[in-house]
């Protein structure tokens, strides 16, 4: 089997705003072979810039695209394919974009995978530690305390037994902070679990005084307060906070994930699409779980990154949490024809050969940049 082209196709919607919603657009990645097997994946990065990657020509050995990278290639060979991607980027790449790109083509080199064989990704990737993963709906913060509460409410009416509210107005007074949590707890009730995304907000002292605040609403975590290459900050937090402190969907590297393991945070948050695929993402999960620490992804995309999210956490003893975005958006609920449904607060693995996923192609063809 040969690969034969590689697609990368930029999606976005008519209208796209500054809030952190990455549902807003997106890249796809389809691996062609010459047996007909197509492979899909996605990357969470700046669409455009990941498309210059994947579809650059040659420049020098170390700075040619990741198609050029593939091209010709068994598309099995899935390690041997990393590493000339991970290579043949060096010039430009070790991490960043160029890694974000990367996970798109893994992705798909992993479905084709799993549909040549039969078997689905996970069993690739190890074998199944659990077939259902408890999803937690992720959500921006409502504008207002009092819209925060009402979004929490509709979120337990839809099934959900835990949900995370993120970014919007938090970090801009002390006061709307408390009100934020406060209301979505309210709205949760006593039973489900709450997760806080402070999405880069606060700097360490900041961050552990919003902890101590905010443990009296019981948050499961707080995620991300602080800016991603503030290591000694996060060790200082992890330190003192009385709640769970959880970071990781900013990184793109092993190394990266190893520093912030050794700050001590508690909850690692590779996202599939960022870090180089699955081949990396389970590796980020073994590396979390040999220091007793949870593994949970980050995903706020489409139903291909759910998907992959799924499998990797799967093969995984320290995975049980599902990040499951809930935004309206087109691509988000409509691009696959899988809609990944929440029964008794958990959602099911694919058991379908490969990601086990089919793209529409009519919204494919509908928010296609040309």
């Amino acid at each position: 089997m040969k690969i034969t082209d590689v697609e990368a196709i930029w999606l976005r919607l008519p209208e796209i705003d500054e809030r952190c919603d990455g549902t807003q657009d997106t890249l796809v990645v389809r691996v062609h072979t010459d047996e007909g097997i197509v492979g899909v994946g996605e990357v969470d990065s700046s669409p455009a810039v990941a498309k210059a990657i994947i579809e650059a020509p040659l420049s020098h050995a170390i700075a040619r695209g990741l198609r050029l990278c593939v091209l010709g290639e068994d598309p099995r060979d899935i390690a041997r394919l990393w590493d000339r991607m991970y290579q043949g980027s060096i010039f430009y790449g070790r991490g960043g974009a160029a890694q974000q790109a990367i996970s798109g083509v893994d992705m798909a080199l992993w479905d084709i995978a799993g549909k040549a064989t039969g078997q689905p990704v996970y069993r690739l990737l190890g074998g199944g530690f659990r077939t259902h993963l408890r999803a937690y709906a992720s959500i921006l913060f409502g504008d207002t305390p009092a819209l925060t509460h009402e979004i929490a409410r509709g979120l337990v009416a839809r099934g959900f037994t835990a949900a995370k509210f993120g970014w919007g107005p938090l970090g801009q007074d002390e006061a709307n902070d408390l009100a934020l949590v406060r209301e979505a707890r309210r709205g949760l009730g006593d039973g489900p679990e709450l997760m806080i995304d402070a999405g880069l907000c606060y700097d360490s002292r900041t961050a552990l005084r919003r902890a101590e605040q905010f443990a009296e609403h019981r948050p499961f975590w707080l995620e991300e307060p602080l800016h991603p290459d503030d290591l000694d900050g996060y060790a200082r937090l992890a330190a003192g906070s009385p709640i769970r402190i959880a970071a990781g969907e900013q990184e793109t590297t092993l190394r990266g994930f190893a520093a912030l393991l050794a700050s001590g945070i508690d909850v690692v948050q590779p996202d599939v699409a960022r870090v180089g695929g699955p081949s990396v993402a389970v590796q980020v999960g073994r590396l979390a779980a040999e220091q007793h620490r949870l593994c949970v992804n980050h995903s706020y995309k489409t139903g291909i990154s759910i998907a992959a999210s799924l499998h990797f956490l799967a093969a995984l003893p320290n995975a049980g949490w599902l990040e499951y975005c809930v935004e309206g958006s087109a691509l988000r609920q409509t691009l696959t024809h899988q809609g990944f449904p929440i029964v008794d607060g958990l959602v099911a693995v694919p058991q379908e050969p490969g990601l086990g996923v089919d793209l529409d192609e009519d919204v494919l063809a509908r928010y296609r940049v040309a």
